[in-house]
């Protein structure tokens, strides 16, 4: 029996040095292949105004290297953090092989070339931030295969054609931000389905068609920005019914259609509603009196009709109201109420009315002593009667314009006091 257990200790002995070196050796392989990886990363790299490679050489692990991160349990390479370097070159193929990289880091650099589609090959990679670079072809199809992506932010590229519909799998993203490339096509349907959504951002694109309506099921989006595109029929009634909403931007687009009379209930948390240079329709909301978080409203340049709600004096955050460019008034008196209501709005800077046919007198009131108003556009209206004194109120005024109007008598000589003032 002793010479058994021996044996058998002996044995189990040799198993676990085995099994041990077998470890060591599988780890120093990974680390060869990352060293390898990064380097070949590095020799694509022409330019390197502020030396920041200089470090990737052999005197010290490469771990250590500016820029590199490593997971400490394993010692693989984890993270590439090179923000604002000025690097000039393009990415290795070889990324790839950093298979345990979680996030890039690579934005307001000067990499060109295509994303290689080898990024494919990271099921770990959970950020990848390549903004501020001229980074052109399409988007890689394959990023569909990191499943961890939180984040893909390549906003100010050079990127073409179309956003891959097979992104809907990477359920766990939070933020999707394609703005200012050369992209075309449609937005996917199937982006309903990432659930985890956050943010999305494909502002400053040719991107055609319409919004999906599928949108709707993003319970937990916060924004949406898709101006200056080329998006056509309406925003989808579903978008409105996202409480979490704070940010809607889809200025210069071909929208058309009515913004719902409830919107200001429905988006409780909205702070920016962009809806410029479209052809929207109809009235603007009294409800959005309740969305008392609202920041900026700007809905100049579409089609809207009818009288400026009177109540939106209760949105004390409001610090832009632009409703320029629409077919607001009606040539009467009553026309400018909207204005008072306005005087205890203390953080309001642009009132930009400009171009609508807002007729009657300005209203007599005085301004909350704590404005903030540095803007007022009121021409190509049809105003009548007196610039009124309430103006020598607003001591930050930078900019007024009253041009194309019936004013009785010239602006009067108060203005004088405003030094910054350009008309």
């Amino acid at each position: 029996m002793g010479f058994w257990s021996s044996s058998l200790c002996f044995m189990i002995l040799i198993l676990a040095f085995n099994q041990s070196q077998g470890t060591s050796a599988a780890r120093h392989l990974g680390n060869e292949t990352d060293l390898l990886a990064i380097l070949d990363f590095k020799d694509k790299i022409s330019q390197d105004p502020n030396g920041v490679l200089s470090s990737w050489n052999n005197s010290q692990h490469h771990c250590q290297w500016q820029g590199v991160s490593c997971d400490g349990k394993h010692q693989r390479v984890s993270g590439l953090n090179l923000l604002g370097q000025d690097l000039f070159g393009y990415v290795s193929s070889h990324i790839g092989n950093l298979t345990f990289l979680k996030f890039i880091n690579l934005r307001h650099n000067r990499f060109y070339g295509e994303i290689p589609q080898e990024v494919g090959q990271l099921t770990r990679l959970r950020y990848l931030k390549l903004t501020n670079n001229s980074f052109g072809g399409e988007i890689p199809v394959n990023l569909s295969h990191c499943i961890q992506l939180k984040v893909i932010d390549a906003l100010l590229n050079r990127l073409v054609g179309g956003i891959p519909f097979e992104l809907d799998s990477l359920k766990n993203l939070e933020g999707l931000s394609f703005g200012k490339n050369n992209l075309t096509g449609e937005i996917p349907r199937s982006f309903g389905n990432l659930t985890s959504l956050r943010q999305i951002y494909l502002s400053y694109n040719n991107l055609k068609g319409p919004i999906p309506q599928e949108l709707g099921q993003l319970t937990s989006l916060y924004s949406i920005g898709v101006d200056a595109n080329y998006l056509s029929g309406t925003l989808p009634s579903s978008i409105y019914n996202i409480s979490t909403l704070a940010g809607i931007s889809a200025s210069s687009n071909i929208l058309q259609g009515n913004l719902p009379a409830n919107m200001g209930l429905t988006l409780p948390n909205i702070q920016d509603f962009l809806l410029g240079g479209n052809q929207i329709e109809g009235t603007i909301p009294v409800s959005l009196a309740n969305a008392s978080l609202l920041e900026q409203l700007e809905l100049s340049d579409n089609m809207l009709k009818g009288q400026v709600p009177t109540n939106f004096g209760n949105l004390h955050n409001l610090q832009w109201l632009g409703i320029g460019g629409n077919i607001l008034g009606s040539n009467s008196a009553g026309d400018l109420d909207f204005i008072a209501s306005l005087s205890n709005s203390s953080n309001l800077q642009s009132l930009l009315f400009r171009g609508n046919n807002f007729g009657g007198k300005l209203p007599a009131f005085k301004w909350n002593s704590s404005n903030m108003l540095d803007q007022l556009d009121l021409g190509l209206n049809q105003i009548l009667g007196e610039v009124p004194l309430w103006l020598r109120d607003l001591n930050n005024l930078y900019y007024l314009a009253t041009d194309n109007n019936f004013f009785s008598v010239p602006i009067p000589n108060i203005l004088g006091k405003f030094q910054m003032l350009q008309e």
